[in-house]
C-alpha cells in the first residue's frame, strides 16, 4: 500500500482570484474548474482553493519556498507576485538575510529564495512546503509517502520523493501558535483501497479527525502533530 500526493489545498475567501494569483506566479496553467493550479509535470502536485470564510488570523503552518536561479529571476517572481497582487510582510526576518517574503492576496506567506541555495538545488519551482513540525511528523510522512529522509539534524527533518521535485521540510521546535484549523492541507491518493490505507496510516501514528469542512470526496484524518490532510477516494 501507498499514497501520493495529489494536491494541496488552501482554504480561500476567493478561489478563483487565489487560483488566478498562484497560476500567475508559478507560470501554471489553471484547471477547466477555475479554481485549481495544474501541475507542469508528473512529479508535481495540484494547488486546490477551497472555499472558506474563516478569517486568517495566524501564520500557516505551511508555508511555499520558491528557489531562483539568479539575482534577475528572484526579482522578476517578486515583481510578478506583486503585480498580481502579492506584498511584502515582516516575519522578522534580518535586514542581511536575502530572501524575499511576501503574502498573496489572503495573507498565505511564502518566500522566494536567493540564488546559490543549495538545499533547493534540483527541486521544482515550489521548492520546498516549508512546515513548521516536530521531527516526528518529519518520520511519519516519510513513512506514509515512502520518500526518504533528505535532511534530519537538530530536529529538522525534510522529505523528498525518490524521483526528485519538491521537498517537505519540518523545522522543529520552537513551535508557532497553531489555529484551530491549517488553510492548507494535502490530499493524498491511495494505490489500493482506502481503508486499508487509511489504516495503515493510522499504524503509523495518524489518526482519524473532523474538521469540519465539508469533504465529499474523501477521508479526514490528522497526522501526529495533529495537522489535517485527506485520502481522496473514487479517484
Amino acid at each position: 500500500m501507498s499514497v501520493q500526493i495529489h494536491a494541496l489545498s488552501f482554504d480561500a475567501k476567493d478561489p478563483v482570484g487565489l487560483a488566478r494569483f498562484w497560476a500567475g506566479v508559478l507560470g501554471r496553467d489553471m484547471g477547466a474548474d477555475g479554481t485549481s493550479v495544474l501541475p507542469d509535470d508528473d512529479l508535481g502536485f495540484i494547488l486546490r482553493f477551497l472555499p472558506s470564510d474563516i478569517e486568517k488570523e495566524l501564520a500557516n503552518q505551511i508555508h511555499f519556498d520558491l528557489p531562483s536561479q539568479t539575482l534577475e529571476a528572484q526579482q522578476a517572481m517578486v515583481d510578478r507576485a506583486l503585480e498580481l497582487g502579492g506584498r511584502h510582510i515582516d516575519i522578522g526576518q534580518k535586514p542581511e538575510e536575502e530572501h524575499v517574503v511576501l503574502a498573496d492576496p489572503e495573507g498565505n506567506e511564502f518566500c522566494v529564495i536567493e540564488p546559490g541555495n543549495n538545499f533547493l538545488a534540483g527541486t521544482a519551482v515550489i521548492g520546498c512546503l516549508t512546515s513548521d513540525g516536530s521531527q516526528a511528523v518529519g518520520y511519519f510522512w516519510s513513512k506514509a509517502l515512502d520518500w526518504p529522509l533528505v535532511w534530519d539534524q537538530d530536529e529538522e527533518t525534510a522529505i523528498q520523493s525518490p524521483r526528485g521535485g519538491s521537498k517537505i521540510s519540518w523545522g522543529g521546535p520552537p513551535y508557532i501558535p497553531r489555529a484551530p484549523k491549517n488553510r492548507l492541507h494535502l490530499d493524498l491518493v491511495p494505490s489500493g483501497d482506502a481503508e486499508a490505507e487509511v489504516e495503515r496510516l493510522i499504524g503509523l501514528g495518524a489518526k482519524r479527525h473532523e474538521s469540519g469542512q465539508a469533504h465529499t470526496d474523501g477521508i479526514e484524518l490528522a497526522d501526529p502533530d495533529g495537522n489535517e490532510f485527506c485520502i481522496l477516494t473514487g479517484r
